[in-house]
């Protein structure tokens, strides 16, 4: 019993430096996985940054965005990988994150349209039928943003909204649509580009599944995160590692742009 108690007492009494810190991860909604799988496929990266600041990373799966919001305003989440990539810029902008990289490539909305449709460029989309994905979905908000740029006002137009983007597709190749926009990293956007179907626009580049870091890693710890992240690409014990997360590298240039992403896309 002593023995317990002394152990219980040392747990209770940990100094800070030595818990485990946590890494929250968010497929968005396009994401299938449980929280094993995630485990299994995010944990080779928080090994990564653990080992450039002597902690243990442990992954959490946030499958709920109302999850991934309440741990960075809690600030119960030491790291966050996460897209759609304007929770992170949440993050940054409203709960004291700050940047460390993002995956590359960027990403972009795709206009995509039908071989029949007569759309060449995005003035083309003028009077046209306009597919996109559920109003408040990142990326409905991304080409919206993209779309105002280029001088195509949405709430003008014909749209129609859609659970998926894989919907997106299917409309416009069963010509429900004639036009529609969709996620470069999405797997409807390869697929479209490797069948050779029609691009009519391919948007500014923005990042893509960002990393952040919370207020309890400090500067030195993040310099050397970073050091570690942007080596990874180069460094061959790394490379299975990115392979798995799906990613080419991480970009550690891009932290003006997320900073700057939530007026852009004209959202809090």
């Amino acid at each position: 019993m002593r023995k317990l108690l002394l152990a219980l007492s040392l747990a209770c009494c940990a100094p800070a430096w030595a818990q485990d810190l946590v890494m929250g991860v968010s497929e968005g909604t396009s994401g299938g996985l449980d929280h094993a799988q995630v485990i299994v496929k995010y944990q080779g990266l928080a090994d990564v940054i653990g080992r450039s600041i002597r902690r243990k990373v442990n992954v959490v799966f946030a499958r709920e965005f109302s999850q991934l919001e309440e741990g960075m305003k809690t600030h119960r989440l030491d790291f966050v990988l996460a897209r759609p990539s304007d929770y992170p810029a949440r993050g940054i902008k409203l709960y004291g994150y700050r940047f460390l990289a993002s995956a590359r490539p960027d990403g972009q909305c795709l206009i995509i349209a039908g071989k029949d449709s007569g759309i060449r460029t995005v003035a083309d989309l003028k009077g046209k039928r306009i597919v996109l994905p559920e109003q408040a979905a990142y990326m409905t908000k991304f080409c919206r943003a993209e779309l105002r740029d280029q001088g195509i006002d949405l709430a003008r137009e014909k749209v129609q909204y859609v659970r998926e983007q894989g919907a997106v597709a299917f409309y416009i190749e069963n010509k429900f649509a004639d036009a529609g926009g969709v996620a470069s990293y999405s797997g409807v956007a390869k697929k479209w580009v490797k069948d050779g179907q029609p691009v009519v626009h391919r948007s500014r580049t923005q990042p893509y599944f960002p990393l952040i870091a919370g207020p309890g890693i400090n500067d030195a710890q993040r310099a050397e995160i970073r050091k570690a992240l942007a080596a990874m690409a180069q460094t061959p014990a790394d490379q299975p590692v990115l392979k798995t997360v799906g990613v080419e590298g991480f970009d550690i240039d891009s932290e003006a742009r997320l900073a700057t992403l939530l007026d852009w896309l004209g959202g809090p």
